[in-house]
């Protein structure tokens, strides 16, 4: 079966984050989004993690779903962890999920992870082991624990960012390094622009939407044809298999907020050659540049643009469907005339995603406002303007 996965979410005890994002509100909007299976996130905060064993309930084999209210959307055991150590002399910070197939296995988990920080402070936990410490941790507790290298691009809190990331990921795992997988692209990189680089070759592109609200949801996610199970699932999102792996639903990469280098208090934003030309300095105050994915793939790639593998996972790119709601009618997103349009439209033809991607234009163009569909239409064939994010700040796309 086809299915939409989307397993990098927060709970309401992460740090940032909506209240809104417990399991039962997740479940209502991950069915209007159109998401099959969702991660459930922080399953370390002891809190959460109780109300999860309340409100879930075993579906198919390490998959829940809700005791009550919306039972056809699907979750996976998930987190996020927060490493913060010292390798070869240089302060490191990295993010990392962890799937987990039962209960059982997140509390044996969850046991050997309290002795490296307190679980309680933050739905992502921050820990005092080396990423590879947690690796080894996580497949010693169970082989089946599926450890994928968050948003590896990002410059503060990931494997390969420039701030505190390594050279490559063996650099990070040594000879652990096999157990990893998969890596998470980001919502500032797509898999094209990994594809550059060749260390990157034996492991799986994937793509999440990190969300911390629930409108957030599937603004990156992954499509698989697989059995609704946890094992499947885990084999088809890591295949690297085209007839398993189908895409990645992608944000526009210049959108994402650390796309280009910059500096946000000057608001002055670099291209990689004009960063190098101005030294890493920023042109205005001096100040160091935040070095963004870009310039930091380009560092390591050793392949051109526009290199890509025999046989590549497709991507698809979209926008939520209230930002192109929003840009039609000229308001902002969650004002009322913009919500009460979004729910009509998903009254009308289902799930958000598929609007956005399956149906074809003569299907709801009789029921839409013609200049929804106009942006609708636009954003399919990837005819938006972007003016590309950094230094925290999320790219503006301008549809029409």
């Amino acid at each position: 079966m086809q299915i939409v996965a989307d397993l990098h979410i927060h709970s309401r005890f992460s740090a940032a984050c909506s209240q809104e994002m417990e399991v039962s509100r997740l479940a209502w909007w991950a069915k209007r989004k159109g998401i099959t299976l969702l991660g459930t996130g922080d399953f370390t905060h002891p809190i959460y993690l109780a109300s999860l064993r309340q409100q879930l309930e075993p579906a198919e084999e390490g998959l829940f779903r809700l005791r009550e209210g919306e039972r056809d959307v699907r979750f996976m055991l998930t987190v996020e962890i927060t490493n913060i150590f010292r390798h070869e002399g240089r302060g490191r910070k990295t993010h990392t999920l962890i799937f987990a197939p039962s209960f059982a296995v997140v509390d044996r988990l969850n046991t050997r992870l309290a002795t490296h920080g307190n679980l309680a402070l933050d739905g992502r936990p921050t820990l005092k082991c080396t990423a590879r410490e947690l690796l080894v941790i996580a497949k010693e507790v169970d082989p089946a624990c599926e450890v994928i290298p968050a948003h590896v691009w990002t410059p503060w809190f990931s494997v390969l960012g420039v701030s505190s990331g390594f050279q490559s990921l063996e650099e990070c795992y040594g000879a652990d390094v096999r157990h990893i997988r998969a890596v998470e692209t980001g919502l500032s990189s797509d898999p094209a622009m990994n594809w550059r680089v060749s260390f990157l070759d034996h492991v799986a592109l994937i793509s999440n939407s990190d969300a911390h609200s629930p409108r957030k949801l599937a603004r990156e996610a992954n499509i698989l044809n697989c059995a609704l199970r946890y094992t499947d699932v885990c084999e088809a999102l890591t295949s690297r298999d085209p007839q398993q792996f189908l895409h990645t639903l992608e944000f526009f990469p210049q959108e994402g907020k650390y796309h280009l280098d910059g500096h946000r208090p000057c608001q002055v934003c670099l291209a990689p050659h004009e960063t190098r030309a101005a030294s890493g300095r920023c042109p205005r105050c001096g100040k160091k540049i935040t070095v963004g994915v870009l310039h930091r793939i380009e560092a390591l790639a050793d392949r051109d643009v526009g290199y890509a593998p025999a046989l590549p996972i497709p991507s698809r790119y979209l926008l939520p469907l209230e930002e192109i709601i929003a840009a039609a009618v000229g308001q902002r997103t969650n004002t009322k005339k913009v919500n009460v349009e979004y729910d009509r439209l998903l009254d009308r033809y289902g799930s958000e995603l598929r609007i956005l991607l399956d149906l074809d234009e003569k299907e709801f163009a009789d029921g839409t406002p013609p200049r929804i569909v106009a942006g609708i239409m636009k954003v399919r064939r990837g005819e938006v303007q972007i003016t590309p994010g950094y230094d925290g700040e999320y790219g503006k796309i301008a549809l029409f």
